[in-house]
Order: structure tokens, then sequence, then C-alpha cells
């Protein structure tokens, strides 16, 4: 008898298991936007750490989750404005953007739509958010801190190689808002280091051999990038090209320095894009981004490739090794 007992009871808690774990799996189809202003190689890997965390909350692509993808290729604002009025018309339950340029479109395209940012620079001051704690309106997501890491990406890059004074600033696009912004503020702290600074263009490939002939030529010691999607879309021209000319780089993610590049100091994107699956999930669910916060990221890696060091002949100073989260040897 009481061995019924136990088995019922066990039962019982089974079931209420089960239909708990059944009530909150998604009873819909979703179907969301993606617009970013690069390219789908590009970002292949961070689009695969969304998905990943989407099957995790029980949304799976191809079952119940449609996914629209759009990518400006670089071609600029009026592309990335055409994409973003596509997506309205297809009237996504939720748009995920990943960069100032896509989010600044995609709020253009519509008020109503919830937005939500996987890596926006201060989305405050650019009008995108009316504050952090309170969003309002119909974005949410994360911000980068992607104007103060330029500066202090150039405060490492100037620890690693004492002698420089002069760097080249490697910037995606120049038509770009977030891009430039970024100039201005690695700029300002490169005077404040006692650098010299002169920006260049690398869109495409003739763009970036030509600034990397100049940067060697005119005898730069060192280069920095600014971060977005037009850089990542050129990684692996960027770091043929910077070991071609023998110039040491810091760059703004972990990627570039896993495949050759020199330093990176930044946050986990692929992280990011996960947190963005969160917001997305919650919306989808029914929160209202008005009363979801814009988080910031907390956590930043310098990954520091020795390999690549002595490729061209450079010895990272002990001091900095010290402060690297992860060295390639």
């Amino acid at each position: 008898m009481r061995n019924n007992i136990l088995y019922l009871t066990l039962s019982a808690l089974l079931f209420a298991l089960c239909v708990s774990a059944e009530a909150q799996q998604p009873t819909r189809t979703a179907r969301i936007g993606y617009l970013e202003d690069g390219n789908a190689a590009a970002s292949a890997e961070l689009i695969h750490a969304f998905r990943q965390q989407m099957t995790e909350f029980g949304w799976i692509e191809g079952k119940n989750l449609i996914i629209e993808y759009r990518f400006g290729e670089g071609k600029g604002e009026k592309r990335l404005a055409d994409l973003a009025a596509e997506l309205v018309r297809l009237n996504v339950d939720v748009i995920l953007v990943n960069a100032t340029s896509a989010t600044l479109a995609a709020k253009k395209a519509t008020s109503a739509i919830p937005i939500v940012m996987s890596s926006v620079g201060d989305p405050v001051g650019r009008g995108i958010v009316a504050s952090l704690a309170r969003p309002g309106g119909n974005i949410t997501g994360l911000a980068s801190l992607t104007d103060e890491l330029g500066g202090k990406r150039l405060e490492i890059l100037k620890d690693a190689i004492p002698r420089a004074t002069r760097i080249g600033i490697l910037m995606g696009s120049r038509r770009g808002p977030g891009g430039q912004r970024q100039v201005e503020a690695i700029k300002a702290a490169a005077a404040g280091f006692g650098l010299t600074s002169e920006e260049f263009g690398a869109t495409d490939a003739e763009d970036s051999e030509k600034a990397f002939r100049t940067l060697a030529h005119q005898q730069f010691h060192a280069f920095i990038t600014t971060s977005g999607p037009a850089i990542l879309a050129a990684k692996r021209r960027i770091l043929m090209l910077a070991g071609q000319y023998r110039l040491p780089g810091i760059f703004p993610q972990k990627e570039f320095v896993d495949e050759g590049g020199l330093m990176s100091y930044g946050v986990d994107r692929g992280g990011q894009y996960r947190h963005g699956a969160v917001y997305v999930d919650k919306i989808l669910k029914g929160a209202k981004p008005s009363d979801l916060p814009v988080e910031q990221p907390t956590k930043f890696e310098l990954v520091i490739n020795l390999k690549a060091a002595k490729q061209i002949g450079l010895t990272i100073p002990q001091s900095v090794l010290y402060r690297a989260d992860r060295v390639i040897k």
C-alpha cells in the first residue's frame, strides 16, 4: 500500500513537471527580422550563437521560428533603409539589429515593431533610446561602449609598443554614423597619449591595400581598427595585409586574433548575440521593449597572439602579457 502511494505521488509530480515544461514551450510560430550592414559570411558565427540560444528557449528555426535575414553588404544607408522597410512590410514580430547604422534604419522604418539591439555604442547619445534604465518606445537591447573601448585599445597598443608615436586608424565605412564617432573618440585618446593619428578607409580591397601601403611607406608604427560590420567583413583581407606589411595592430574582436591577428580587446560578441536572444524571447512572450532596460557589457577580454608577434618581429612586454585573459603561443 505504501509503495502504491509513493508510486502515485511520483507519477503526479512527474505529470506536473511535464505540464509545466509544456506550458513554457512556445505555442505559435514567430517571425523575426535580422538586419545588419555587413554580410552573412562575416556574421555567421554570431548568428549561430543567437539561434542556439533561441533553440534553448524552445524557438527552433524551421519549426516554430522564421528568421528573415537582410544584409546591407556595406552599401550604405539607402540600402539599409530599403531592407528595413521590407521587414516592416513582412510584419515581423521583432527586428534584431547588430549595430548603429542598422538600428537607426530600423528606428526610421517603424515605431511599432519591437527592435532589439545586439551591440550599439551610446544609444542614448545617438537618440535611439531615452535612457538605459527606461528606454521608452519600441527599442531595447544591448549597448556596446564602442567609443570608450577605442581609447582603451589604443592605451593597450601604446603599452605593447612603447616606441610608437604614429598610429593609423582603419575604419570600415566613412558613411556610417558609428564609425565616424569611433574615429573621433580614438583621435581624442591618441592626442591624450601624445600620439599622432590618421584615419584610412578599408571598405574594399583597393582601399585596404592603399591604406596599408601608406602606413608602411610613411612609417606608421601600428594601427587600430574601428568596430562594426564592415570591419568584420574585411577581417581576412586586413589580417593578410597586416602580415604582408609586418604591421602590428589591435582589433575589436577576438575572432581577429584567433585567425592570426596580434591583439584584441573587447566584449564577447557571441555572448552579446546570445543575450540578444534573451530580449527577443521575452518580447515574443509578451514583454514590452519599453519595460526592458538596455544593458551594458561588464566583461572585457584582452587576447594576444604571440605567434603573430613573432612573425613581425615584435616582443610584447611582460607587463602587457600579464594583463591578457588569453595568450596564443
